[in-house]
């Protein structure tokens, strides 16, 4: 059982999926909500499990940004539910792909990593080329956040569904 905050508790190994999918920055309030909440809108829930975590444990708990709750809701997709959580080791095991927003969380999840047994699940989540984070910044960097993430999780969930 992989657990989050208190309300996110769940055994996805139990169940059947296609594929598990999680989406890490690091706070788990601006980009990987917005990423999970945009996977979710191309891949159907019923047999794709799709998670999103941080790399950090500041804000573990809390609701995504309210940009990143306004840009998801313009783009019809509600993310107001979501609530933060850190990557854990157990997430390695737990899940057949994990990106990374940037180069900076890729490096922190892969530390994590100690033996080397789950590289090759941990992924950059647009290959050579880092989501910034738009945390500091005002409204147009969330805006370029949410294309540059809806533009990927297109092509992933294309990936996911012609495998499939």
């Amino acid at each position: 059982i992989c657990r989050g905050f208190k309300s996110k508790t769940y055994d996805i190994k139990s169940k059947k999926f296609n594929s598990r999918i999680l989406f890490v920055c690091l706070g788990n309030i601006c980009r990987s909500p917005i990423a999970e909440g945009a996977l979710k809108k191309y891949l159907p829930q019923k047999k794709y499990f799709i998670d999103s975590a941080g790399t950090a444990s500041y804000h573990i708990g809390s609701s995504p940004d309210p940009r990143s709750i306004k840009i998801a809701k313009k783009n019809n997709i509600d993310i107001s539910s979501l609530k933060a959580r850190q990557f854990i080791e157990n997430d390695f095991e737990k899940f057949d792909h994990i990106y990374a927003m940037d180069r900076n969380n890729l490096k922190d999840i892969l530390l994590m990593d100690k033996e080397k047994n789950y590289s090759s699940k941990v992924k950059l989540f647009i290959p050579n080329n880092d989501v910034p984070d738009p945390y500091y910044g005002g409204e147009e960097g969330f805006n370029n956040c949410f294309k540059l993430i809806n533009k990927q999780c297109k092509k992933i969930s294309h990936k996911l569904l012609n495998n499939a």
